[in-house]
């Protein structure tokens, strides 16, 4: 049965990139007059994917952009022909104006919801718009303002990790500890880390940190393997594959899978009980009934039978938060703390606006006075600027330019006619860092540019981002719905870190893996293990 499974799978395979791969070659395309790289890769069908889609493919995207401009030609899986793109008015076609043509892959929604299930991240279409209206109120500005529990529960989870923090640390593991359990109990209300030194991590901490990692390794493998996988059977018999397959990755990631799932059940079942119980119960609770689940619960119990979430689809909400909200915020957490600990001077002065905002105020801030201060929104600003996402057309459409580009063939185009099923891969860094927009010094670290007058260029260019132009959080019904969340955490982890200690670098040289969230590495250490050292200092 095995061996027979697995010869009709690989005949699946085999014959498919075949058939891509001599299609492009026998018949022109709309695109094939835009400019982009030579593929390299004739075993992986004359594709450019491995690298685009490599660990250390900064340089790449960097020259790439610089060379070819805003819209790219790429050659993806067997040479399909896919584009690159990060012009202002193709981004906002794709994320506003035209969003029912475009849409997440199938092999993106695919992986997403059989590793976390059907939330926000693995849906489409009116099942992800009836998740996202329930969703949207819980993570509004008023929301947090208004209920007073989430900033000091931060600030009592951050307290709680400073009193621990000692010469040397390593930051990205204390970062993650951290934004689990700020998530944990402000999402779920459920604590998963006492943040004592010698605390043994919980399983799901380990999952979610494995996360990421494992699914690079296998990402073109998961993309042939989950789609076709995904069209036979029930998913008792997919899972039966999954687990006679001899494939040690793919195990890895199911048992990750079945962590988060089995975690989610445990925190719900707790949850579904003490709401039944009433308001003594909840209270009772870590969140006191104000976590996020809690909230996004009691208003499933209220909604019309149409507009109402399943079981499945409020589990799977739990382990999207958990990891959308982890991974991201530390991430963004331990690359901010690396940026200060290499420059003092930014260090420094951020220091000094955080205790006079504190001297004046007489004690912690309130949410208005935090969210206000405005040179660490400008760091937590300059410092968001990450990964590459990809929407296929799901049927022909012309989409207009920003300016004109010059074809392969010398001829200016204005507008380019995109053909059915065309994946589109939204560059976010070429967006953010784009110095026709940004100006000449858009590739450096520059928190100050957000205390002046931003470019003319930039504000005049509309970018459909929901978050300060920048592309980071997406923008229109794609757009990040907890976006306002990870920089309320972000900036009150920064707020009291960074008010009591000094944070500089190692000796160790540090290098960024681009592994769809950015981790570092000690460079001569085993690349799996993401870590970033540094030298800390109490100071007075």
């Amino acid at each position: 049965m095995l061996i027979f499974f697995v010869e009709a799978l690989a005949l699946y395979v085999i014959t498919w990139g075949l058939w891509r791969t001599f299609r492009g070659r026998l018949f022109k395309s709309a695109l094939d007059n835009i400019a982009g790289p030579p593929a390299k890769s004739f075993w992986k069908g004359t594709s450019v994917f491995p690298e685009v889609f490599n660990n250390n493919a900064w340089e790449f995207h960097r020259e790439m952009a610089e060379k070819y401009g805003s819209i790219i030609k790429i050659k993806g899986l067997f040479g399909k022909t896919d584009l690159y793109v990060f012009d202002p008015k193709i981004l906002h076609h794709i994320l506003v104006k035209d969003l029912y043509i475009f849409e997440r892959t199938p092999q993106s929604i695919k992986i997403n919801g059989a590793v976390l299930g059907e939330g926000l991240l693995g849906t489409l279409g009116e099942q992800h718009r009836k998740q996202r209206k329930m969703l949207t109120p819980v993570f509004s500005i008023a929301h947090m303002r208004n209920l007073g529990t989430f900033i000091p529960m931060f600030y009592n989870i951050t307290y709680k990790n400073a009193n621990l923090i000692l010469s040397q640390i390593e930051v990205m593991s204390w970062m993650a500890r951290t934004a689990l359990e700020l998530i944990g109990q402000s999402g779920l209300g459920y604590s998963f880390d006492p943040l004592t030194e010698d605390a043994a991590p919980h399983p799901f901490s380990e999952a979610v940190k494995n996360l990421v990692p494992t699914l690079s390794k296998m990402r073109m493998a998961l993309a042939l393997l989950l789609v076709p996988l995904s069209r036979i059977g029930p998913p008792k018999f997919q899972r039966f594959v999954v687990d006679i397959l001899p494939w040690k990755n793919l195990h890895e990631i199911r048992d990750i899978s079945d962590v988060l799932y089995n975690t989610s059940v445990e925190i719900f079942e707790s949850k579904k009980k003490a709401l039944a119980e009433g308001d003594e119960a909840l209270a009772n609770q870590i969140g006191q009934g104000k976590d996020i689940m809690s909230i996004l619960m009691r208003a499933n119990m209220t909604a019309s039978k149409e507009e109402s979430l399943t079981r499945d689809e409020l589990l799977a909400q739990m382990s999207t938060l958990m990891f959308a909200a982890m991974d991201t915020t530390s991430s963004a957490l331990t690359r901010l703390l690396y940026l200060l600990a290499t420059h003092q001077d930014v260090q420094d002065k951020l220091r000094k606006e955080i205790k006079e905002a504190k001297e004046a105020e007489g004690g912690d801030l309130p949410y208005d006075k935090l969210v206000s201060l405005p040179y660490l929104d400008a760091i937590c600003r300059e410092t968001l600027r990450l990964y590459v996402l990809s929407f296929p057309a799901r049927q022909d459409i012309v989409l207009p330019l920003s300016n004109p580009i010059k074809g392969v063939d010398g001829q200016e185009i204005q507008e380019i006619f995109i053909p059915n099923n065309t994946n589109i891969l939204i560059s976010i860094m070429a967006s953010n860092r784009n110095p026709e927009l940004w100006g000449p010094d858009a590739l450096e670290w520059k928190p100050q540019r957000w205390l002046e007058p931003l470019p003319e260029t930039l504000i005049h260019a509309h970018l459909p981002g929901i978050y300060s132009h920048l592309m980071t959080f997406l923008g229109g019904s794609r757009a990040c719905i907890g976006f306002k969340f990870s920089q309320l955490e972000m900036k009150v982890v920064l707020l009291l870190l960074i008010e009591s200690f000094r944070f500089s670098p190692t000796k160790k040289e540090i290098a960024w893996q681009m592994t769809g969230i950015t981790t570092p590495i000690v460079v001569g250490s085993k690349p799996e293990v993401p870590q970033l050292p540094l030298l800390v200092e109490r100071v007075a």
